[in-house]
């Protein structure tokens, strides 16, 4: 149901068919001359019919509704193709926009594979990827955000701000005035954001969950009253989420070294043995999707920990081993 959050402000659930996320707040943003709708679920069918039932029950024209995309992940970039007009514009993060571009080796194609050899991850494919299979249909323009640009949209004066580590460029809103954010992926309440990596593990040179915890700081720093999060409910107590988010992670940290003990192990290994709010209880048994998210989450946090020299790691016959330092 679409639902008037804010003055001008409509946050608009896009349903995911068979997704433990549910729906995809969208957000749209009445202006004067142009609005802006941030973020538009999967390139699926039913996103689209949810899409376009809003779309009509707002009145709105996407001939004068600009697009925000926070990050490339499918739930949130998925319709942009659809959606795009040639007197709209598409505002995004340069990798995100390299791979709604089409660019060779952009996005999930140019290292998932290599990732789900050496994670230790089997009978797991690309097509198992929501994020791939839902893919945004290719556009023709895209206008690169950076941190501190401005968007004007009537009254509000939004100011880009990067918060990557979630996906390798992620951007939230911010009315220094109003003080509100729109988060995407970056805080969400009661449920935790998926981190991963973006390259082979046996290569990777950036520590993506480092990047999320220190964009968390970044936006600590704010003065904030109210965030608007990609998926569930509006935050009306942001800092204690922030708080909730540093002191989960730290914990996965810890058990990701009390897992490894003294043995050598693969990412799916450790996944295996990491505890995850699912009713599925067996490794053996969760979903391929769920096992490759589980996984990401896993190699984000031994990744961190090779970073931080707390662990090493040695790739052997394709596959990546952790071990404690």
């Amino acid at each position: 149901m679409i639902e008037q959050v804010y003055p001008d402000i409509f946050k608009i659930p896009i349903v995911l068919p068979n997704n433990p996320l549910k729906a995809t707040n969208a957000y749209y943003i009445k202006g004067k001359e142009r609005n802006l709708l941030i973020d538009t679920g999967f390139n699926r069918s039913e996103c689209k019919e949810s899409m376009d039932q809003a779309l009509a029950d707002l009145g709105i024209a996407m001939e004068n509704t600009d697009i925000f995309i926070t990050h490339l992940h499918g739930d949130h970039s998925g319709l942009a193709g659809y959606l795009t007009r040639p007197t709209n514009r598409v505002y995004t993060g340069k990798y995100c926009a390299d791979t709604l571009l089409g660019y060779a080796g952009a996005g999930l194609h140019g290292f998932l594979n290599e990732l789900l050899a050496q994670s230790g991850l089997t009978n797991i494919t690309m097509s198992d990827h929501p994020g791939y299979t839902y893919a945004s249909d290719i556009i023709e323009e895209a206008t690169n955000i950076q941190d501190g640009d401005i968007l004007q949209v009537g009254e509000f004066s939004f100011q880009c701000i990067e918060t990557s580590g979630h996906a390798p460029d992620h951007f939230c809103l911010y009315d220094q005035e109003r003080k509100i954010l729109f988060s995407g992926d970056h805080i969400l309440g009661k449920i935790t954001p998926n981190n991963t990596i973006w390259a082979p593990p046996a290569t990777i040179t950036r520590d993506y969950l480092g990047d999320y915890l220190e964009s968390l700081n970044k936006i600590a720093a704010l003065d904030i009253k109210v965030i608007f999060p990609g998926h569930r409910f509006v935050l009306e107590d942001g800092y204690k989420r922030i708080e909730e988010l540093r002191d989960h992670h730290q914990r996965r940290l810890e058990d990701v070294m009390k897992i490894l003990g003294e043995k050598s192990m693969t990412g799916a290994q450790v996944a295996g043995q990491m505890q995850w709010d699912l009713t599925i209880r067996s490794w053996e048994d969760f979903p391929p999707a769920q096992k490759l998210f589980a996984t990401g989450e896993a190699l984000a946090h031994l990744t961190h920990l090779v970073f931080q020299n707390m662990v090493g790691r040695e790739l052997k016959d394709g596959v990546v081993y952790y071990t404690r330092v």
